[in-house]
C-alpha cells in the first residue's frame, strides 16, 4: 500500500511571500490616483491621503475607531508560524496609529485541493495564538477556496484622538528611531533556497511575531510626533511616506541601522529580491545613497514582513522612547537618523 504524500511546502504554493506580495509603491500610487473620490465625512480623521497605516474615525471627543486589514501568502513553510506572522503583521497597524486593538476578523483563502484540513487549521491556530497575546478575540471572518494560500486579519482598535499618531506629522530636527532590525525579506528568500540556518529562522520568527505593543504608549507621548511601521515598501519606502506627508526630508545613518544576523552577507552574495527591485524602481529617484553599495541599497528597500515601528520624535524624547522599547523587549531599537527641512528625499550617510 502506497504511503500518503506529504503536503507541499507552503511557500511552493505561492508566487510571493509575506509583505513582499504587496503591489510596488509606484503601481499603488497610480491606482489610487485614478480612483474616484468618495464621501469624506467630518469624523474620518485618517483616510488614504498620506498612505497611513490604518483608517481612523472619530466617534466621540475621547474615542476613535482604528480599522485596518492585512493579508498575504506564506513567508515560511510551517503553517502555525505562517499564521502567527500574518496576524502579528496585521495587528501592528493599529499600534502604529497609537491605538489599542479590540478584536479581529480572519481572512482565509486556501487551495483546499492541495492542503489538508489540518494544515489550514494550524495556520488559523497560529493567528489565534497571537491574538490571545494581544488580548483580543478573533470574532469572525471570511474564507474562500483560493489558488494560493492567503491568510490575514481585519483588526479593529480604539485610540483617543488626542493621542493619534499619523505618519504625516514629523518635524524638522526629529530623531528617527527604528524598533526592529531589517532583513526579513532577505531571510525569507534564503529560506526558500534552503540557505537559512535554524538559528536564523528562530531569529526571524522571534522578530516577525513580536507585537509592536509600544505603539499604544508612544501615542500618549507628547514628544512623539509621527509613527508608522516598516513593512512591504522597505525602510526607505515608508520613510519617504513620512517625508511626503510632513513636507520634509530625512537622513539615515547606515552604520546605525540594526540588521538581522548575517543578512548583509546574504545581500552581498544572493543579490536583490524581486520585491526590493520593484521598491527601488518606484522611489529610488528620491534617495541619495551617499556612495553606499548595492547590498546596502537592497537592505534599505528590503520588504519587512511584520517589521518594526518607525518613530519620529523630539530629540528630548529619545531616551524615553528607547526606554519604552527596551521595557517591551525590543533590544535592537536604535536611533537611525533624523528628519530635516527640505524636499521629500532621503539621504543615506
Amino acid at each position: 500500500m502506497n504511503a500518503p504524500h506529504p503536503p507541499p511546502r507552503l511557500t511552493s504554493l505561492a508566487h510571493g511571500g509575506g509583505c513582499g506580495c504587496k503591489l510596488a509603491p509606484g503601481v499603488l500610487q497610480q491606482i489610487i490616483a485614478r480612483s474616484a473620490g468618495g464621501v469624506v465625512p467630518p469624523g474620518l480623521l485618517v483616510g488614504i491621503e498620506t498612505s497611513d497605516d490604518a483608517a481612523v474615525y472619530r466617534i466621540s471627543e475621547t474615542q476613535a475607531i482604528v480599522a485596518t486589514t492585512d493579508f498575504f501568502m506564506p513567508v515560511v513553510d510551517d503553517p502555525f508560524d505562517f499564521g502567527a506572522i500574518a496576524a502579528t503583521n496585521a495587528i501592528s497597524d493599529v499600534y502604529a496609529m497609537g491605538g489599542t486593538p479590540l478584536f479581529a476578523l480572519a481572512l482565509v483563502g486556501m487551495p483546499v485541493d492541495k492542503l489538508p484540513v489540518e494544515t489550514i487549521r494550524l495556520i488559523l491556530e497560529g493567528g489565534e495564538s497571537v491574538c490571545r497575546r494581544a488580548g483580543i478575540p478573533v470574532a469572525g471572518g471570511h474564507s474562500i477556496d483560493s489558488v494560493e494560500p492567503i491568510y490575514g486579519l481585519v483588526v479593529i482598535g480604539l485610540v483617543d484622538p488626542r493621542h493619534l499618531k499619523r505618519n504625516a506629522d514629523a518635524r524638522a530636527g526629529d530623531a528617527l528611531i527604528l524598533g526592529k532590525a531589517l532583513g526579513v525579506g532577505m531571510y525569507s528568500a534564503a529560506l526558500k533556497k534552503d540557505r537559512l540556518a535554524a538559528e536564523q529562522y528562530r531569529v526571524m520568527l522571534d522578530s516577525t511575531t513580536q507585537l509592536n505593543t509600544p505603539g499604544a504608549e508612544l501615542g500618549r507621548m507628547p514628544g512623539v510626533h509621527a509613527l508608522t511601521d516598516v513593512t512591504g515598501f522597505g525602510l526607505l519606502g515608508h520613510l519617504l511616506e513620512v517625508c511626503r506627508g510632513s513636507d520634509l526630508g530625512a537622513r539615515i545613518e547606515w552604520d546605525r541601522v540594526p540588521l538581522l544576523p548575517g543578512v548583509l552577507d546574504f545581500a552581498r552574495q544572493a543579490g536583490r529580491t524581486g520585491a526590493s527591485v520593484r521598491n527601488w524602481a518606484s522611489y529610488g529617484a528620491q534617495v541619495d545613497l551617499g556612495g553606499h553599495g548595492e547590498a546596502q541599497r537592497d537592505l534599505l528597500t528590503d520588504p519587512q514582513t511584520s517589521g518594526g515601528l518607525l518613530v519620529s520624535c523630539a530629540p528630548s524624547a529619545v531616551d524615553e522612547v528607547l526606554s519604552l522599547f527596551r521595557a517591551h523587549g525590543f533590544a535592537r531599537a536604535a536611533v537611525i537618523g533624523e528628519m530635516r527641512a527640505g524636499d521629500a528625499r532621503v539621504h543615506v550617510r
